[in-house]
């Protein structure tokens, strides 16, 4: 059987409600990207139409470039901008992260203003399809555009959506789940008049209606004995997915350090089912290298 290993762990209730709960992620997701683009050509739009110096239509002449997440403009284009965005950013003392953006194309390219609002990883990001929840969760929850949308809601999403994420056994409990729930469909009912987020809405309910646990000969503790009209491969290209965005926040989580023991859990879960071993055969390597450099540095530490 092709997927009887993602059968199996269909039937752990913890890694179920972890898989339905990405899922969800990924059509909200789907349901936001519609909406942020246009209204980030209006946010855009706006922006220039009251700005005397953004008005005249000059474009960058200096070649300016963020060095990392530093960002000193060489031109009063790019300066301008730039006081426009800590301008309309709900938190500008925070760290804002300008190598998301291609600088100089913040005259003409709305979505390269919109990364300023967003998680650091988004250089390559050049439209709004090519960004993750978390990225469209933090744009909304930073840019003061948004202010129409209750903040507490898209900040319990976020932090939800963290968590889930930052699950390294890729397990959440029924009780976590039914909090997640909640908060979600308090968000999509502040947007239901957009239809894409109408249509999402439409396909997190069916999901969360849906039983993936299978039976499998020979796996105990079977709660469920078929998957109510989802396609097998569906389930497992999303279960991709989402791994492969766990370890990109566990990996890349410029917040806080790198953590041994969750690098180990996750590489424990990966390594422990040969379909998943099979698949991220090149992220276990890293994850392996990784390893090794960061138990050298705990054992430096300690002697």
């Amino acid at each position: 059987m092709v997927h009887e290993e993602l059968f199996a762990r269909l039937n752990e209730v913890g890694y179920k409600n972890w898989l339905k709960a990405g899922y969800c992620l990924l059509k909200v997701r789907d349901g936001l990207c519609g909406f942020a683009d246009n209204e980030m050509r209006s946010f855009h739009n706006t922006v220039v139409r009251n700005n005397t110096v953004l008005r005249r239509g000059q474009q960058c002449r200096s070649n300016c470039r963020p060095r990392g997440n530093q960002f000193q403009s060489a031109c009063p284009v790019c300066s301008e901008w730039q006081r426009e965005i800590l301008r309309h950013h709900t938190k500008p003392s925070s760290m804002i992260n300008w190598g998301n953006c291609r600088t100089w194309l913040w005259p003409t390219e709305h979505w390269e203003l919109a990364k300023a609002f967003m998680p650091r990883g988004l250089a390559d990001a050049n439209r709004a399809e090519h960004c993750d929840a978390a990225a469209l969760l933090n744009l909304l929850h930073f840019c003061d555009h948004f202010s129409f949308i209750n903040q507490g809601l898209v900040t319990e999403v976020i932090r939800c959506r963290n968590e889930l994420m930052h699950s390294c056994e890729m397990q959440v409990s029924d009780q976590w789940m039914g909090r997640f729930q909640k908060s979600l469909w308090q968000l999509l009912i502040q947007l239901h008049h957009v239809p894409e987020v109408a249509a999402a809405g439409q396909q997190i309910r069916e999901m969360l209606s849906v039983n993936l646990s299978v039976h499998v000969p020979g796996v105990d503790s079977v709660d469920g004995h078929e998957i109510e009209g989802v396609a097998i491969e569906s389930v497992s290209q999303w279960e991709t997915e989402l791994l492969r965005e766990s370890l990109k926040d566990l990996l890349n989580n410029d917040l806080v350090p790198v953590d041994l023991k969750k690098v180990q859990a996750f590489h424990r879960f990966l390594s422990g089912h040969k379909d998943l071993e099979e698949q991220f055969k090149t992220e276990l390597q890293s994850m392996q290298v990784l390893e090794e450099k960061l138990q050298l540095s705990l054992n430096s530490k300690e002697s």
